[in-house]
């Protein structure tokens, strides 16, 4: 009798490209200076993305550019939450401390602050001409692409 195998590996195998950029501007201020550089129509959505949990989440934008059947998605790399450090019960005092906490989205690029993410179902996007206009806004210290099949959490980047 012969044997199937299903692998999983080759169900994943989605066309898109990956730029990491470092910023320290908020979310929203990145997000109208890329509108406004590359044309696009970026929309925070309702949602966050959340893992593990609810013990991270990440501010994420999109824009389905229907006519060119392009998606293009900005999420941040960074999550910093406040959590109650951890102390002994045998102390003197009993004061509460907080702990500033930082969690990555892609923690192989802990130093990135966001990441675009091109979907492109027709190859139509010219990765080169997109980091030119990225390296002229003045307050994007730097971007670079990323080739998405080298990450380990690659599928941290399934929304």
């Amino acid at each position: 009798m012969a044997l199937h195998r299903l692998l999983v590996d080759d169900f994943y195998n989605d066309a898109y490209k990956l730029i990491a950029i470092h910023c320290r501007l908020p979310d929203y201020r990145l997000a109208y200076l890329l509108n406004h550089s590359l044309g696009l129509n970026l929309r925070r959505k309702d949602d966050d993305l959340d893992f593990e949990y609810l013990k991270s989440s990440y501010s994420i934008f999109e824009w389905d550019n229907k006519f060119q059947y392009v998606t293009w998605n900005l999420v941040s790399n960074v999550c910093k939450k406040e959590e109650d450090s951890l102390y002994s019960s045998g102390t003197l005092f009993q004061k509460k401390q907080k702990v500033l906490k930082t969690f990555n989205l892609i923690p192989e690029y802990k130093e990135v602050d966001y990441f675009i993410k091109i979907s492109n179902e027709i190859n139509n996007v010219n990765e080169r001409l997109v980091l030119n206009k990225l390296q002229n806004i003045p307050q994007i210290v730097t971007s670079y692409a990323v080739n998405p099949l080298k990450l380990k959490s690659r599928d941290h980047l399934i929304f």
